[in-house]
């Protein structure tokens, strides 16, 4: 007869189900104890940089590399149009103000300038024969005053004559009336014909004043066309070295057209760019640095363009002192400017970790030297050698600040 079968234990009939249970369990620990931030990492301290907390002077400052530029550009531009027809001054020739650039040739404005002066001469002769007219003319009027001075002399003593006659009793009275109404007359008409001569010397004089002024303008006319003839001639208009010249011989030129470059070698300034990230802090007047074989030679912030280019913006700075006996045009410097004065602050060395966790967080390293811990921490502000701590560490914290791009989340490292 058939035997009863025992029923096995449920642990035995469901034990590939509790297995996997169990696993599904493990892996939900170990993801929740990794997500938490929970993990450790070995890692050897001696591929890491291991910075200390200290309590000292901190200055911020930029520390950017400014190239050498000369103090002032000139751009040459012509003034009048034509061709080239001589490049006088080479590039790279040491010019003195006034010194001759090139020359250009304009046929048209020659004969413009020509005619210009044909006609200053043909005025010149005219004015001269009216003037030799008005002066005839004034001592005509001359005459004629002298000579009518001349007649009322003597009538005016005619009429006295005639008065002594009539006392005597040699003329008689209606002669006498007779002489009085001619002498009246005369002093009359004298008057008015005098007074005529006068105006007439005074219109004279209007009208050569007038002449004079009219060919004083024709005059400077001409030697403004005159001025145009030398404006061909291409000079320097201040001394220093000519960077280059873009023309060629019997190339056309248009007015007011840039032909070449003066560089201004008497002194130097310093060119850098920036970054953005600085532009609220960076001012005209802030002093700056350079530090040449063991000397430092101040400079001052002259310029500031704000216009950002590429995350970017530029500042022009000029020595204030002495400058360093190898400044050259194109030569580079590392330049330190200040951004404010030394204060008292807690700091710890620059490194990758600032970019890695944002200055927000950072490895701190136990007395013993055998791990470090994740703490938070508050960045202020910074120069290229030091962050400053606000918050989060004390003196004498040993950190870690190199070598986060390989830590990952790990919570805490594991130093061997």
């Amino acid at each position: 007869m058939d035997k009863p079968i025992a029923r096995k234990p449920a642990y035995y009939r469901y034990r590939y189900y509790i297995i996997g249970a169990a696993a599904f369990i493990a892996l939900l620990v170990y993801v929740g104890i990794t997500a938490s931030g929970g993990r450790k990492l070995r890692t050897s301290a001696d591929n890491l940089i291991i910075g200390e907390a200290v309590a000292g002077k901190f200055l911020e400052y930029v520390d950017v590399e400014g190239v050498v530029q000369p103090i002032l550009t000139i751009k040459i531009n012509t003034r009048e149009a034509g061709s080239v027809e001589r490049i006088v001054a080479e590039e790279g020739m040491m010019l003195a103000q006034g010194d001759t650039i090139l020359i250009l040739n304009n046929p048209e404005l020659i004969r413009s300038i020509e005619d210009q002066e044909d006609e200053w001469e043909k005025q010149l002769i005219s004015f001269q024969e009216k003037e030799l007219e008005m002066e005839q003319k004034s001592i005509s009027l001359q005459q004629q005053v002298l000579q009518t001075t001349y007649e009322l002399h003597r009538l005016s003593k005619s009429f006295a004559l005639d008065e002594e006659e009539y006392n005597m009793g040699v003329k008689s009275k209606a002669q006498l009336d007779v002489q009085r109404d001619e002498y009246e007359f005369k002093t009359r008409s004298t008057a008015l014909q005098l007074e005529g001569l006068r105006h007439d010397s005074v219109a004279t004089s209007l009208r050569s004043d007038l002449m004079k002024n009219d060919l004083e303008r024709e005059r400077k006319k001409y030697l403004r066309a005159r001025e145009r003839m030398q404006q061909l001639i291409v000079r320097a208009p201040i001394a220093g070295q000519l960077s280059f010249v873009k023309v060629t011989p019997g190339q056309q030129v248009q007015s007011t057209e840039s032909i070449a470059e003066i560089k201004v070698l008497d002194q130097f300034k310093m060119h850098a760019s920036l970054s953005e990230y600085y532009i609220d802090r960076i001012m005209t007047g802030l002093p700056a640095t350079i530090a040449w074989q063991g000397r430092k030679y101040p400079l001052r912030i002259t310029k500031v363009v704000p216009e950002v280019k590429d995350r970017n913006f530029d500042i022009d700075l000029v020595f204030t002192d002495e400058m360093p006996e190898n400044v050259r045009i194109g030569k580079s410097f590392r330049v330190q400017i200040e951004l404010g004065q030394p204060e008292d602050a807690l700091v710890i060395p620059r490194g990758d970790f600032f970019q890695n966790t944002g200055g927000q967080w950072i490895y701190k390293v136990n007395e013993s030297g055998t791990k470090a811990i994740r703490v938070p921490i508050s960045i202020g502000r910074q120069n290229p050698q030091q962050y400053e701590v606000t918050s989060g560490l004390l003196p004498g914290d040993k950190v870690i600040v190199t070598g986060y791009s390989t830590f990952g989340d790990a919570q805490e490292l594991i130093l061997k």
